[in-house]
């Protein structure tokens, strides 16, 4: 009867979890598509503007490592009751903001609470779940993320096109109403002592937020303190007895050529929930509101074949997975490329590509890196790859926001015929371009996951 009841805590538990991802991933999107309107009250620039995502992201990445390590000292419904709080404090915050640093102030609290959402994601199905069951677990987990993913344009559309946008930051206060269920279903962890590295977590943030204000004021001494800063970090984890990045991960050369691969892929993927919204709202005027529906068809289609991809994956192996994600990527970058400006209609339809292309190829370089690392340290190499996948999202939207701030007179792709579409088509040629390049590298990374993995099943008992 014990077992059973357990059983149906845990099921209800997943469950409750999921709608907590939903309402996360809503969080994180939802300002995308009103990036163009709080560039024009508060007169900001494309890279000024660009920080409402990077500020999020950059918190978001340190904190779910944090959390996650804390939840081995602390009760994990204690941390989630602390970040959920956390995050409605940063919610009401931005809903009161009269300035830009209001703002972003109230992005960052937002962020410093829900990280610790992908923390838990990461914990329950592991404490909660027989190994058995951990796939079923985590796969609700995803399906939450991606059903957040596709109805954050829609809610954001609708939100904007009846009250100001600064309402978006409400929304995901609903987290609140999951407390009680995590007090009540998540049981009494056992405590263990803990040491977090907050040097080395402090030194890679700082890293990269002295990175970022050197792409958004182009000030050398910015550059030259993030280079100091990223040695200092080095010489930490190399030195620290419990270092906030383990260095014994990258002497797995499969696993760090992956998670190159993997950081470039997210890094490019993030143009399309970001740079399309200024790109629509810029040379095709539209306002928030309908720069909301254009995103709908391409989140909604990434929803729904999301399980796909991974059925596709079992079936016909990663490797295809990833050239058919390359393929639908290629085709996107290129079609935008060739179509930025013409009706908004068009970019929509493409985006269905990218979406999809995106959320295969994520899928598919995880399953293909998880494969390269052993058993004890999957947890640990996964998450880094997840914390290095945000980090590489503040830094790409940053870089894009500059490139566009900077603007182009020419063309560099002869074929798009619009005029003042011109530094949106040379971006997005780009990044077809290095798609193609990633491609290219992936063939011979295939081939060396293949060896390692070989390696790993021989040295496992039988």
């Amino acid at each position: 009867m014990k077992n059973a009841v357990s059983s149906e805590a845990s099921e209800k538990l997943i469950r409750v979890l999921a709608f907590t991802m939903i309402l996360s991933s809503m969080g994180a999107t939802m300002f995308n598509i009103v990036l163009p309107e709080i560039k024009g009250e508060f007169g900001l620039s494309v890279t000024q503007v660009s920080w409402v995502s990077t500020a999020y992201a950059l918190i978001y990445a340190i904190g779910a490592v944090i959390y996650g390590k804390l939840a081995d000292a602390f009760q994990l419904r204690k941390l989630l009751t602390f970040g959920l709080i956390l995050f409605c404090v940063g919610s009401l915050t931005g809903l009161s903001a009269q300035a830009y640093w209001m703002v972003l102030l109230g992005r960052v609290l937002q962020s410093a609470g829900a990280s610790v959402v992908p923390a838990a994601a990461m914990i329950i199905p592991v404490r909660h779940f027989p190994a058995e069951r951990r796939g079923y677990a985590l796969g609700i987990t995803a399906t939450g993320l991606a059903i957040g993913g596709a109805m954050g344009p829609v809610v954001s559309a609708l939100l904007v096109s009846l009250v100001d946008w600064r309402w978006l930051f409400c929304i995901p206060m609903l987290m609140l109403f999951t407390l009680p269920f995590y007090r009540k279903y998540l049981s009494d962890e056992p405590i263990q002592t803990v040491r977090i590295d907050w040097l080395g977590g402090g030194l890679l943030g700082s890293t990269v937020t002295l990175l970022l204000l050197g792409v958004t004021y182009g000030r050398w001494e910015l550059y030259l303190g993030s280079l100091i800063l990223f040695l200092l970090f080095l010489w930490r984890i190399r030195g620290a007895s419990q270092p906030f990045v383990n260095p014994r991960l990258f002497r797995n050369k499969s696993y760090s050529y992956g998670l190159v691969l993997s950081v470039l892929v997210l890094g490019i993927g993030y143009a399309l929930p970001f740079l399309t919204p200024q790109l629509l709202a810029e040379v095709n005027g539209l306002p928030p509101g309908w720069i909301g529906f254009a995103m709908v068809p391409g989140a909604v289609a990434s929803a729904i074949l999301g399980r796909k991809g991974g059925k596709l994956a079992d079936v016909k192996g990663n490797s295809f997975v990833v050239y058919v994600a390359s393929l639908l990527l290629i085709s996107c970058f290129a079609l935008i490329s060739v179509v930025s400006g013409a009706a908004a209609g068009w970019i929509a339809a493409i985006l269905i590509l990218g979406n999809v292309g995106q959320m295969f190829m994520q899928l598919a370089l995880s399953n293909t890196i998880s494969r390269t690392l052993p058993k004890e340290q999957t947890g640990v190499g996964m998450g880094l790859l997840s914390m290095l996948g945000f980090l590489s999202g503040a830094v790409s939207t940053s870089l894009y926001g500059k490139a566009v701030d900077h603007g182009s007179a020419s063309h560099w792709n002869p074929l798009n015929p619009f005029e003042g579409s011109a530094v949106f088509a040379n971006i997005y040629f780009v990044l077809a371009l290095l798609h193609i390049g990633i491609l290219l590298s992936y063939r011979y990374y295939h081939r060396q996951t293949q060896r390692a993995t070989e390696t790993l099943m021989s040295d496992r008992p039988h």
